[in-house]
């Protein structure tokens, strides 16, 4: 393929594994590094054009693309740290963990002070949206960066917003998450307010879906909560995650804080790398 290249993915956790699956997919050669090289190499086992590599300098050094989606702003720092000096002189640095603005000040500094194009580029949605290349990329860097990374976000993505120059886009994505927390958690609730009063789950989605009120994602979850089918997806532990480094920045409402109790109930009830559906583990079924 013309647009394809070279693409380092640091990460092969459930979205950076998706990611460089459906990348190795749409032509380009991937190289997959993980803390724990098994998963890494698991991952390309399973994966055309995808290779797993067990040194971080060795997975960066030559690609046009370096893409870390790493739980949080401490495990990209250690790691680029580490791997940065072996970036090609025209690769671009696509940050694509949620970290957080302030976190994603700081990584931006790091490739400012070693001379390496940066975009703070977190995504709307999970595996399922990015081995199907349906990722919303929430992009913040100069328009030159944002270009020459374009063909790779292209590639993973059904939109790519370019939300600003600075660290807009890991912003914009802890707004995103606050959202998409909070309306799983109502929709767990409003799903045992029909049940007591015995509104069929399915004439309740109908209804919705005849208006304006019909949510996608959360439709979805429904299926997922009715049959406690809950493999992720985006895990609870990772939506409290981006809950706190939301709170770092301004003190939750009292509805978010009620969110954030119940991500941690749910946590606490071992569903901590479960979908975020799971936080309707306390539901009575329909009687």
């Amino acid at each position: 393929m013309a647009h394809a290249s070279t693409v380092a993915v640091l990460g092969a956790g459930a979205l950076g594994a998706a990611m460089a699956t459906r990348l190795g997919d749409t032509g380009h050669e991937v190289r997959l590094w993980n803390r724990t090289a098994e998963r890494a190499r698991a991952v390309a086992d399973d994966a055309a054009g995808v290779t797993a590599v067990s040194a971080v300098g060795d997975t960066v050094s030559g690609a046009s693309v370096v893409m870390t989606v790493l739980r949080d702003g401490a495990a990209v720092a250690e790691v680029m740290s580490d791997a940065i000096d072996r970036l090609d002189g025209d690769a671009v640095w696509v940050q694509a963990s949620t970290v957080g603005p302030r976190s994603a000040g700081a990584l931006a500094g790091l490739a400012s002070d070693h001379g390496v194009a940066y975009l703070d580029a977190p995504v709307s949605g999970s595996t399922a949206p990015a081995l199907q290349g349906k990722l919303v990329w929430l992009a913040a860097g100069t328009e030159d960066t944002l270009t020459r990374a374009r063909p790779v976000l292209d590639d993973l993505g059904s939109s790519v917003l370019h939300v600003g120059t600075g660290t807009e886009g890991s912003a914009v994505k802890l707004a995103v998450n606050a959202w998409m927390a909070a309306s799983t958690v109502a929709m767990s609730d409003v799903l045992a307010v029909c049940d007591a009063l015995g509104v069929d789950h399915a004439t309740f989605i109908r209804v919705l879906e005849a208006g304006p009120l019909a949510m996608p994602y959360e439709v979805q979850k429904v299926g997922l909560m009715d049959s406690a089918s809950y493999a992720p997806g985006f895990a609870v532990q990772l939506a409290l995650k981006d809950i706190d480094l939301a709170a770092a920045v301004a003190a939750p409402s009292p509805l978010l804080q009620v969110v954030r109790d119940r991500l941690e109930a749910t946590v606490e009830a071992g569903y901590d790398n479960e979908d975020l559906a799971a936080v309707d583990y306390l539901r009575k079924p329909p009687a």
